[in-house]
């Protein structure tokens, strides 16, 4: 699914114009996958800065999507749904979720912020959401925040940014320290228990 649809001249997630097919997702298990960049609207600063300004800040679409998500009142509707964010990374999701919970508390005199979402957004991030990291380590050193459950490891093979073939030691580097439970949900768990794999944890 695309991160942020109307960049593709599609109906916007608050339309309802969706609603069928995140209540088909929702009855049949599937997973909702938002990769980076599929708003096909690379985030950019300048007409003419260098391709590595919009390779750095490529995440910033699924902090957008993840927000926008939040505030729909899409995972309000359909609790069921899961949202996975690939190639996101996670190092940013803390201050998101801080930021975005504040907002709905303290700008509901005029955002209506909680009329479709009347939970704290991080209520349904925390139920609902995911996203995949391959090299954060702030992420991981901010997982207590992330969330353990919410996070898993990829590898973004065969792309250049990617790990391989040093994705072994790229996960040993990240989150190896971490105790034997931690180091299997990122590795396969999460991922099993997500997707809903036939699969030993």
């Amino acid at each position: 699914f695309s991160e942020l649809p109307t960049y593709l001249g599609l109906p916007s997630i608050h339309s309802g114009y969706w609603d069928p097919f995140f209540a088909a997702c929702e009855e049949t298990g599937t997973v909702l996958c938002m990769h980076i960049g599929s708003g096909t609207k690379t985030p950019q600063a300048s007409p003419d800065a260098p391709d590595a300004v919009a390779a750095t800040i490529i995440f910033g679409n699924s902090v957008a999507s993840m927000a926008d998500m939040l505030f729909s009142g899409v995972p309000h509707r359909f609790p069921g749904l899961k949202l996975l964010y690939a190639e996101a990374q996670i190092g940013w999701i803390p201050y998101l979720l801080e930021r975005i919970d504040d907002v709905w508390e303290t700008h509901r005199g005029w955002s209506n912020a909680q009329a479709a979402c009347p939970e704290p957004p991080s209520t349904y991030y925390r139920r609902q959401m995911y996203s995949c990291f391959f090299k954060d380590a702030v992420g991981t050193e901010l997982l207590h925040r992330v969330g353990v459950d919410n996070v898993m490891f990829e590898t973004d093979y065969p792309h250049q940014d990617g790990t391989w073939p040093h994705s072994v030691k790229a996960a040993e580097e990240q989150f190896g320290h971490l105790d034997p439970d931690t180091v299997r949900k990122l590795a396969r768990g999460n991922a099993i228990r997500v997707l809903g794999l036939d699969l030993a944890p």
